[in-house]
């Protein structure tokens, strides 16, 4: 459902028809249905860059923590000017009171960028901000890996775990102590092709692929099905927030062609 949802707005969004570029303002109603839109500048804290070095491999991250009172049930990272705005949505399989996301996207151009937050109780918060690129075009740009060889590899990953990750500063650990937390990344091996690419030989356009879902489960139990897009960069590498208690982490990636591969990894705690 989410997967046709998504493609339906690619076309929506791109098609000739409507060759003005869309606001903030229409695409929030047509994938929020009228609902109020509240601000939440004081609980979303994004990091992204002010202009991209690599418009294929843009990092975005964001601390989300839920209003007092409240708790987070889904997470929605929005490139409004991208292809594929929804470009990755992560919903907890149980209520969290914060987390934290860190991934690696595709910035076609110059775009607003939305993470919207939505509490259990069905309250959404909204914090912007917006980015330049160096106008590459980066969701119809050509592979960057030969295909044949990324197909044999494709699907595999790897878990990577820890509270001070080489990108993390100082306060950011501290942080993730005080909270009992720590951070996993997970790096899929996996072309993310847009459907937008051109085989430079055929000059046919490659059928689009890409990650659909990754399914996260802690010690056995879900904690959080993120849906993907072809937002994602190629070979992307998806990091979030976990317990610090975590014993085990499993993920099983699928993607639109059907295919399924997992991983797993056991971990010490605090």
């Amino acid at each position: 459902m989410m997967r046709r949802a998504l493609v339906a707005l690619t076309l929506a969004i791109s098609s000739p028809a409507q060759a003005a570029e869309p606001t903030w303002t229409d695409l929030s109603a047509i994938l929020y249905e009228g609902r109020e839109l509240l601000d939440g500048s004081d609980f979303i804290e994004i990091n992204s860059p002010y202009r991209t070095d690599n418009d294929a491999r843009t990092r975005i991250a964001a601390q989300i923590n839920a209003p007092a009172g409240r708790m987070l049930g889904k997470v929605s990272l929005i490139l409004d000017e991208n292809p594929m705005p929804v470009s990755a949505v992560f919903a907890f399989d149980a209520p969290l009171p914060r987390f934290f996301f860190d991934v690696t996207m595709r910035i076609n151009g110059p775009t607003p960028l939305h993470v919207v937050a939505e509490t259990t109780d069905g309250q959404l918060y909204v914090a912007e901000t917006f980015v330049k690129t160096s106008g590459q075009g980066a969701c119809a740009a050509p592979p960057g890996s030969d295909l044949d060889v990324a197909l044999e590899t494709l699907g595999e990953m790897d878990i990577l775990i820890g509270a001070n990750r080489e990108s993390a500063t100082t306060l950011d650990r501290l942080g993730a102590l005080a909270q009992r937390e720590k951070r996993v990344d997970v790096d899929i091996s996996h072309p993310s092709l847009s459907g937008m690419q051109m085989d430079q030989i055929t000059l046919l356009f490659i059928p689009m692929r890409y990650v659909e879902t990754l399914d996260v489960d802690l010690d056995g139990a879900g904690y959080v099905e993120m849906t993907g897009s072809i937002s994602l960069s190629e070979n992307p590498r998806i990091g979030m927030s976990v317990p610090g208690r975590t014993q085990t982490v499993g993920v099983t990636m699928t993607d639109t062609d059907g295919t399924v591969t997992h991983a797993q990894k056991s971990v010490e705690s605090y």
